[in-house]
């Protein structure tokens, strides 16, 4: 699905006023939702990976990020998603020499290249295989606003250019809560980029009291996509911000065709995208999340695989030494007071 293009909007329309009476209800179980008392505890600490917002403003990569500073710091960590768009419920290892997005979602291909990976609809089952798994540490990939595992330490991922959009709580809008319920219970901002919305936000942080981490998505090979024209795709949460980030480095893209989010490519898809290419002689470049739901497909659908290139970004944060001290930190905090399994709370 795609989000509607009101959520963004500056100012609420009068689509998102409609919808205001269904937000208030929604905001009010959101915010009960984030009171309740989590239903488990894992024995290794645990950092969630969320944000304020529904879409893309860049939970994965930050998780990824996240992982390898631990590992560059002497930390076992463990990666735990929810596997949104697979078939599997977990909790289970993910292997990205067999595994599919079809069968685990293309988040989790993408963050088992950066450390060891499960996919566990039940959360606290999921810690509980990482810990077993020998991970010191679980960064979790979303699920700040569900209550069944405990978070030890919760970072907001913000994007910069989009912000909270028109400042609406869903279905008016694109918050997932309200922003003072979220913020109370985050351990810090994680601010992507350098939009509009950048400065709003680390004072926001700071009138909460909280640290405000600043990142950036960055190419790892900004010079690749400079020698001819693109035909760019993509289907994730805001496809915009994808060719918008082409466009900075400089990149001929000479046709934009974005989807929705976690959009399974079809054959008619496939077929548009490798004609129109061929046609106009143009360099078909995706995202790597895209790249990866289209590993193991067959016929016209492997021939857009072959044939595309991913476009591959890393979230570097502005003072990695802020980042890892606040993980040692919680590593420290938290293993002096977990037992070896999880404790569900009566």
């Amino acid at each position: 699905m795609r989000a509607p293009a009101f959520w963004w909007q500056a100012k609420p329309s009068a689509a998102a006023l409609a919808l205001w009476p269904a937000a208030a209800i929604y905001g009010r179980a959101a915010a009960h939702r984030l009171d309740k008392k989590p239903e488990a505890v894992a024995p290794v600490p645990v950092i969630c990976v969320g944000n304020f917002t529904v879409g893309g403003a860049g939970k994965t990569p930050t998780a990824i990020a996240l992982a390898r500073l631990a590992i560059a710091h002497g930390l076992r960590p463990g990666l735990l998603v929810r596997g949104y768009g697979g078939s599997e419920k977990g909790p289970a290892m993910v292997d990205i020499k067999s595994h599919t997005a079809a069968q685990v979602g293309d988040e989790a291909l993408l963050l088992a290249a950066a450390a060891p990976t499960v996919v566990s609809a039940d959360r606290p089952a999921g810690a509980a295989r990482l810990a077993a798994e020998g991970c010191e540490l679980i960064v979790m990939d979303d699920g700040f606003q569900n209550p069944s595992l405990a978070k030890d330490l919760s970072l907001l991922v913000v994007d910069s250019t989009f912000g909270f959009g028109n400042g609406l709580i869903l279905p008016a809008g694109p918050l997932r809560a309200p922003v003072h319920s979220q913020i109370a219970r985050a351990g810090g901002l994680v601010i992507v980029g350098d939009g509009p919305h950048a400065g709003p936000m680390v004072r926001l942080a700071a009138r909460a009291g909280k640290p405000a981490i600043r990142g950036r998505l960055a190419p790892l090979r900004p010079g690749l996509w400079r020698s001819r024209p693109i035909l760019a795709y993509a289907g994730i949460g805001r496809p915009e911000k994808f060719f918008a980030t082409l466009a900075e480095c400089d990149a001929p893209v000479h046709a934009q065709v974005p989807f929705p989010d976690h959009h399974v490519y079809t054959i008619a898809d496939a077929d548009y995208l490798l004609r129109r290419a061929e046609r106009e002689g143009l360099r078909l470049v995706t995202t790597a999340k895209d790249m990866a739901r289209l590993k193991g497909a067959q016929g016209l659908m492997a021939e857009l695989r072959e044939k595309s290139e991913a476009f591959e970004v890393v979230l570097d944060f502005e003072h990695p030494d802020q980042v890892a001290r606040m993980i040692e930190t919680t590593v420290a905090r938290v293993t002096v007071q977990r037992g070896s399994a999880p404790q569900r709370r009566r």
